[in-house]
């Protein structure tokens, strides 16, 4: 009777966040995802339009859960035409969504477009560059249109490097959206829809930690958002949308003279970029996106700074949801009789970069001094590492103001924010417990290793055994590549042989190429497959296919591999 009640209880919970005539509905950033596209094909449907969506992907943190999310919201799902189908992996996710774009180039298609979405963690933002790059300069359908949903784990939580993917994008030419919250998630993700059918383009939509793991109760009305087509731009005279046959000459000439520049200007009609703080005589300017926005405003509002403050100081700030390419005409308005601007943004600059370059042909006399990773002494001011916060923000604005505006009452709150700052930083004992396998993990005695020989570590729950000095398994590699750092080390080393890791989830992704290499290089190495039927590190889900031991056992041996074990502690079963 209490699982009854709990299926209950989360199917109300369901009916609330996905129903139809539903307003508003207390929903995770994951959970905005998989509402997305529902409501852009209700606004299709008003529109007069015919469409469905395609979903498809690879998990992740910070977007680890997107899947179990969809499978859960599957009924939902069908009712507005969507289709989602976990990928095998990121690439092929990928493709699977470029070829959505494709649909409505043949005979036979039942609906006036597709809409694709894809979702991947920066990693498999990075295996996917081949894809997405083909799939951008190709092009996306009228009424279809991708959105690339990007999971940057920028204080490598749950990761094995920091994550940004905004420079990997800007490499395909792909334009980024960057949500501040929950709600902009949904919004910016309409408008990517929006702008991906405008322009031809994929359009990434950043998505971190903080916006996937917050909830919020969020205003899901399908005409909350209104579209502006812009009326100046001239398109080319056979458009910018996916066709066949296409030469890649012509697919760059569109890319590079029209998309790119369509991108820009949609986002100005539509005010995806705005000012959100002004004042008659603006002096000192912030441009800032995403969840750095956020820790602006409550810097300010740490300081003491209302609208009144800003006023005396003569603050305007200046809200970028498209990071990349910044629109310049809105840019060149913010920046317009500012002495200074501050830009405040995580990781590795991307505003920073493009104002300096639009603002170079201002007269000199005109032209404000821009800062942000240093200041103009080339001292560090904000740093491009880990994650900023509201205090890092407040400081670095505070040594701003200060040229234009003096308060004791700010100097006050600036004092204190400094010595809480202080107070945290000093050391302090702490008791660290190093992560570990669940009770009843075969890992727990898979990983380790006969004395004298050691073992390479990867992607999986495995990982944790680089840890444990009990295991010695040094060093790993991406998903995908596990074993075949041997490959360029056992031609050099008196070491003989070496063990290898390798998790059944990450064996079905991309791992057997890995033994398809070793083979090949005719290496001396023993994989040891750990199997347990689930991709268990994200959330236990199950392989995006039919994978069983006897499976596996078949294909290694097709490979070419010499030796089998089958290792368990139930080996009848």
């Amino acid at each position: 009777m209490a699982t009854d009640n709990r299926n209950a209880l989360r199917k109300v919970s369901l009916d609330d966040k996905y129903a139809l005539d539903t307003a508003r509905a207390y929903m995770t950033g994951i959970e905005a995802l998989v509402r997305l596209p529902m409501l852009q094909q209700q606004r299709d449907r008003r529109a007069g339009l015919n469409t469905a969506g395609f979903i498809s992907g690879y998990r992740g943190s910070p977007v680890g859960g997107v899947d179990q999310a969809m499978w859960k919201a599957e009924p939902w799902l069908k009712r507005h035409n969507i289709h989602f189908q976990a990928g095998l992996n990121e690439d092929i996710a990928a493709t699977s969504v470029w070829g959505s774009q494709q649909t409505n180039l043949f005979a036979g298609a039942r609906y006036d477009g597709v809409f694709g979405m894809w979702y991947g963690k920066g990693p498999g933002v990075d295996r996917s560059m081949d894809v997405i790059k083909h799939a951008n300069a190709f092009g996306t359908s009228r009424y279809g249109g991708v959105l690339a949903v990007a999971g940057d784990d920028h204080a490598c939580k749950s990761s094995t490097l920091p994550h940004q993917s905004e420079h990997m994008f800007i490499g395909a030419s792909v334009p980024v959206l960057s949500p501040a919250n929950v709600q902009e998630v949904l919004d910016l993700g309409i408008f990517g829809w929006e702008l991906s059918r405008y322009s031809g383009c994929w359009v990434a939509l950043k998505a971190i930690t903080e916006n996937m793991d917050s909830a919020i109760s969020a205003d899901i009305d399908p005409d909350r958002i209104n579209i502006v087509m812009p009326e100046d731009f001239q398109m080319p005279a056979d458009g910018v949308h996916a066709r066949w046959p296409d030469k890649p000459l012509e697919q760059e000439l569109r890319l590079n003279k029209f998309k790119i520049y369509a991108a820009r200007e949609f986002a100005r009609v539509n005010g995806i970029n705005r000012l959100v703080v002004d004042c008659p005589k603006p002096r000192l300017g912030i441009i800032t996106s995403g969840k750095a926005y956020l820790d602006v405003m409550q810097a300010l509002e740490d300081m003491g700074i209302d609208d009144v403050v800003a006023a005396e100081i003569g603050l305007r700030v200046y809200k970028v949801g498209m990071p990349w390419p910044l629109e310049p005409r809105m840019t060149h308005d913010f920046a317009e009789g500012l002495e200074e601007i501050l830009v405040v943004e995580e990781k590795r600059s991307i505003i920073e970069d493009q104002l300096t370059g639009q603002l170079y042909n201002y007269p000199v006399a005109a032209r404000p001094r821009v800062i942000g990773e240093f200041d103009e002494a080339g001292r560090d001011l904000l740093p491009n590492l880990a994650e900023l916060t509201p205090a890092m923000v407040a400081l670095a604005i505070a040594s701003r103001i200060r040229r234009f505006y003096q308060s004791e009452t700010m100097d006050q709150r600036i004092r204190w924010i400094e010595e809480k700052e202080r107070s945290l930083a000093q050391p302090r004992d702490t008791i660290e417990r190093v992560p570990h396998f669940c009770s009843g993990c075969p890992h727990n005695t898979s990983t380790k290793v006969p004395e004298g020989s050691h073992a390479f570590g990867g992607i999986g729950c495995h990982y944790m055994a680089t840890w444990m000095p009990d295991r010695q398994t040094h060093t790993f590699t991406q998903m995908g590549g596990e074993g075949a750092s041997w490959i360029g080390q056992a031609p050099f080393t008196d070491t003989r042989h070496v063990f290898q890791n390798l998790g059944d989830g990450t064996y079905f992704h991309s791992g057997i190429l890995a033994i398809r290499a070793a083979v090949a290089a005719g290496v001396n190495i023993t994989y040891k497959i750990l199997y347990n039927d689930a991709v268990a590190m994200t959330g236990g889900q199950p392989i995006d296919g039919s994978l069983s031991v006897g499976d596996l056992i078949r294909q290694v041996a097709a490979e070419g591999v010499q030796r089998i074990a089958l290792v368990s502690d139930h080996p009848e079963a």
